[in-house]
């Protein structure tokens, strides 16, 4: 017979329902099922598995974390939120200063150039396109002059060449 599985009475089942129903998203949904599973009717990790579509050692690993830590362990900020990250967006925002200002003055501000600098103040080696994304992310994008004039009329052109002076 496999071991049951039993959470520690944190919060009372009513509460464990009002946070299910206040969680947005699917399987953080499921995290309070399972302990609510396993604070109502206590049993083996991998029936609670079954029942909420989470893995056997997921289970495990959240009733741990829970006995221990409280509710704060399945409402901890989740994934995604650019979480290896090199800067915060404040201190990209700092980093990228000097080169606005350059940039505003007409002098011209390379990848390469700002590559570079990344590197010097992160102390190690970054791959170039996380500059190309830290640009975007701050707005700057790659301006090239237009291959026509918005006002050109082309018959006007064609004239001028035929009229012209050799």
């Amino acid at each position: 017979m496999a071991k049951v599985t039993k959470a520690e009475h944190h919060l009372s089942e009513e509460e464990i329902l009002k946070r299910m129903k206040r969680t947005v998203g699917f399987w953080r949904v499921q995290k309070w099922l399972a302990i609510l599973i396993a604070t109502v009717d206590p049993c083996p990790a991998r029936q609670i598995a079954q029942h909420t579509g989470l893995a056997e050692q997921t289970i495990h690993n959240l009733i741990s974390s829970y006995n221990r830590l409280g509710p704060q362990a399945l409402e901890g900020p989740g994934k995604g939120n650019r979480g290896r990250a090199y800067l915060s967006l404040e201190q990209e925002a700092e980093f990228l200063k000097p080169f606005f200002e350059r940039a505003a003055t007409g002098r011209i501000a390379t990848a390469r150039e700002i590559h570079k600098a990344l590197e010097k103040r992160l102390n190690c080696s970054a791959h170039i396109t996380s500059v190309y994304r830290l640009l975007k992310r701050h707005g700057w994008r790659k301006i090239v002059p237009r291959p026509v004039h918005a006002e050109a009329r082309v018959e006007r052109q064609e004239e001028f060449k035929k009229n012209s002076l050799k």
